[in-house]
């Protein structure tokens, strides 16, 4: 930016903005404005926040994470948050010709300007729309070369458990669940000022690499080996920690965020109002980091859901409330809560929805109480696997008998469409396991139609390409080539397609194994992806996890000419299997998982051996809770929704 353009600290940059919306799309994205959303005065805080999903404003907005710590930092008196989000192209060029650095849809403040920028990366295809956000912002991107003026990044999210690739771009990344850390953040980014800035920006970034649950890159070296795997990983300083562990919330009850959830003015991913009724999962399903990472399990009480869900309805006018976790029906009091809640608002027009339902918790009573004050909408499960043989791998076990059951037992009492997710790709996968998706689809479009008479049932099958990630027992796993993922897809769609009479009924919606290929680089790379993902991005690369942005040929040329020097490829990032003692990238960092339990797990996968729920059973040392500090925290509590007061 030119001197001449640079407003001062703090002021609304709307006024050169303005101009630039009428000759866009979807302008209103930009305008802010929002219910409930809120532009505290910029000199009343000592502290400034700018929060960033790094996807476009209908993604964005009604992402969880991002809208609680918006409040939890908004309640604050000595801080302020507003929020930014990826600038389409047409924008974001008008906004290179004109001057117009990246702002906060909030205030309209210049993003440069905040003191932090907070990325939450729930993908790992976000990592170009950072570099875009910054460069927008006129913030260098490569970490070393800024100083005090510039905000310090901070990467979150379940994609921040390895921001390896990333670690040349932002300052510090947050392990872990955010409500507590980004208060401890706040109070030592105001003492740093308030002294007077000693010691510069690193100094600050000492500070902020001793709180718990805040890694900083820079602090850490990374060495080779010939082989081309990570021979060490070295602290450059003793005052950090020579492994970092993430930060978990205990009693949620006591954060009940969000209490007054942003309604979004453009259309929006997901129209409803959202409560997370449970944090974590045990269940062990061995694809899935989001629930080793988030480890262990935290239910809210049923008062406590009952009255989030009361204020969020009050402060938003929703009529549609999703209760949310890794997987809702698992929650000790989800019959209760869900009649319950149900009874409470039977003379609204208040629904109640779950994102998907596990095979083996669903039951008619259940979702009948779901449906009863809302439209009867599809349902969805998520077998995973095709196969009870990779079921077992996977440790997702559920009989082909139990499904069709269930699904006919849904067709049988009303219910029209479901929905089964599988995914492709997985270890030790054949032909044969993705063939048997075809098998179960017919065979429930089969009993189901019996069940219920009727010939217009509906069954989608959605399936999604495996990627390998971090902190999880399939990590050390091979990933499927895009190649075989397209090969087993195509057997797929013409076994579904061969009785059209059954496959008329069957919908197949699935996606081309080249994304998940780029995904998986980096998921596991190291910080020598970092050249890759800053190639791609100087080349064009914006908005890699929408399919019309997407370039596989653009990353693949990029990764080849990139890592080469290194030795490494694609395929080695990928595709390769590796072996129990790799330094793997992100060993340094701690999700309380111990390693040599997942790689038993990753044994026991292999030998098609299941693992119980430890809710339920007695521990089986996965590490966390001793190590973190932590315990398992459900019900039954006993409690009950009392009836609302009319005031």
């Amino acid at each position: 930016m030119t001197a001449e353009l640079r407003a001062s600290a703090g002021e609304s940059l709307y006024p050169r903005l303005e101009p630039l919306l009428a000759q866009i799309q979807k302008p209103i994205q930009y305008v802010g404005g929002e219910l409930n959303s809120q532009v505290k005065p910029w000199e009343d805080a000592a502290v400034h926040w700018a929060l960033m999903y790094p996807d476009a404003y209908e993604v964005g907005l009604p992402n969880q994470g991002l809208m609680i710590l918006y409040e939890v930092l908004n309640e604050r008196p000595d801080a302020l948050a507003e929020r930014t989000y990826s600038v389409w192209p047409d924008l974001a060029a008008l906004m290179r010709e004109n001057g117009v650095p990246q702002f906060t849809v909030d205030g309209h403040r210049s993003v440069k300007d905040f003191d932090l920028l907070g990325v939450s990366f729930a993908t790992e295809l976000g990592y170009t729309n950072l570099l875009e956000a910054l460069d927008l912002a006129g913030v260098p991107i490569h970490a070393v070369d800024r100083d005090e003026s510039h905000p310090v990044v901070v990467a979150g999210g379940h994609a921040a458990f390895n921001p390896e690739p990333v670690a040349d771009f932002v300052d510090c990344a947050v392990l872990g669940d955010g409500e507590q850390v980004v208060g401890d953040i706040t109070d030592v980014v105001k003492a740093w000022k308030a002294q007077g800035r000693p010691g510069g920006r690193v100094e600050l970034l000492a500070r902020l690499a001793r709180v718990e649950g805040v890694y900083v890159p820079g602090f850490y070296a990374v060495t080779y080996g010939a082989d081309g795997a990570i021979a060490e990983v070295l602290r450059l300083r003793d005052d950090v920690p020579a492994k970092v562990a993430k930060r978990t919330v205990m009693d949620l009850d006591e954060w009940p965020y969000p209490k007054t959830p942003i309604v979004p003015l453009a259309e929006s991913v997901h129209e409803r109002m959202s409560v997370e009724i449970f944090r974590g999962c045990t269940r062990g399903c061995r694809f899935c980091q989001a629930g080793m990472i988030t480890r262990p399990v935290r239910e809210r009480t049923i008062t406590g859901i009952g009255s989030m869900v009361e204020q969020g309805l009050k402060a938003t006018g929703y009529e549609e409330v999703g209760l949310l976790s890794l997987s809702s029906a698992d929650h000790s009091e989800i019959g209760q809560l869900a009649k319950e809640l149900a009874d409470r608002y039977e003379d609204s027009k208040v629904s109640l929805s779950l994102p998907s339902t596990r095979v083996d918790a669903f039951n008619v009573t259940l979702a009948n109480e779901l449906s009863r004050n809302g439209r009867r909408s599809g349902l969805t499960f998520a077998p995973e696997g095709g196969s009870e043989r990779i079921r077992r791998v996977i440790n997702k076990t559920v009989s082909k008998e139990d499904l069709v059951r269930t699904v006919t037992t849904a067709y049988a009492n009303g219910w029209t469409q479901v929905k089964l997710y599988f995914m492709c790709g997985l270890p030790t996968e054949t032909d044969e396991d993705v063939l048997e998706i075809a098998e179960l689809a017919v065979e429930v479009i089969r009993a189901g139609r019996e069940a219920s008479g009727r010939k217009d049932i509906r069954c989608t099958v959605s399936i999604g390409g495996f990627v390998p990630k971090p902190h999880t027992p399939f990590q050390w796993a091979s990933q499927a080539s895009a190649e075989t993922i397209d090969h087993r897809l195509r057997v797929l769609r013409q076994a579904i397609n061969a009785d059209r009479r059954i496959g008329r009924s069957i919908g197949l919606r699935y996606h081309d194994g080249k994304p998940g290929v780029i995904e998986g680089l980096l998921s596991r790379g190291d910080r020598r992806v970092g050249r890759v993902i800053e190639r791609v991005w100087r080349e064009g690369g914006r908005f890699d996890g929408w399919s019309e942005h997407f370039s596989f040929d653009r990353w693949t040329q990029a990764a080849a000419e990139e890592l080469a020097p290194y030795g490494v490829d694609l395929d080695w990032y990928t595709t390769r299997e590796r072996t129990e003692h790799e330094i793997l990238p992100w060993d340094h960092l701690d999700s309380g998982l111990d390693k040599e339990w997942l790689w038993e797990d990753w044994q026991e996968a292999l030998s098609e051996e299941e693992v119980a729920d430890c809710r339920w059973t007695p521990c089986y040392d996965c590490g966390v809770c001793p190590t973190m500090g932590t315990e398992i925290q459900i019900g039954p509590t006993g409690r009950s929704l009392l009836p609302l007061t009319v005031v």
